[in-house]
């Protein structure tokens, strides 16, 4: 049986926090899906489509990695691929506390499906794409903290 791991997120932006933990999780897992949320709790500067095609982009070079869109319950979703183990990052003690209650609730609705936290890089520890978005609208240097393909994109997004 294949081993499949979904990591969903936002991606609004990807960062190279995101992109290392996939690189991560594709050595240890036979298929990588990254599932990009659609969520109308939420305001995106991307579209799913816009962050979904930065994200193939990003990995194109990933054989055992693939993206996708999906908005519902990431359980719904993972029944549906036959997929068994979603993937978070941590990075600070305040993810911790709210992947911990994500990942219990998931198991209530599915207790055939795991949770894998993985810990972020000391070096991306600070990185979130809340964190970019507020350094592109002050104008600040994106440069190691998205994709270089992606800062033009930001940039003329926050312009309007």
């Amino acid at each position: 049986m294949s081993k499949i791991a979904v990591y969903p997120g936002s991606f609004d932006p990807v960062t190279i926090g995101h992109l290392d933990i996939i690189e991560r999780i594709s050595k240890i897992f036979d298929h990588v899906i990254v599932l990009t949320a659609e969520s109308s709790q939420k305001n995106y500067l991307f579209p799913v489509q816009e962050r979904s095609e930065f994200l193939k982009k990003a990995l194109e070079h990933f054989k055992n990695v693939e993206v996708d869109v999906f908005s519902g319950l990431t359980v719904d979703y993972m029944r549906k691929r036959q997929a068994h183990v979603i993937v978070r990052g941590l990075r600070a003690v305040a993810d911790f506390e709210y992947e911990g209650t994500l990942a219990n609730m998931n198991y209530r609705l599915a207790p055939e499906i795991e949770t894998f936290m993985i810990f972020s890089r000391p070096e991306y520890y600070f990185i979130s794409s809340r964190a970019v978005k507020e350094v592109a609208r002050n104008s600040g240097n994106l440069k190691g903290l998205v994709p270089d393909f992606i800062i033009p994109e930001i940039s003329k997004k926050l312009r309007g």
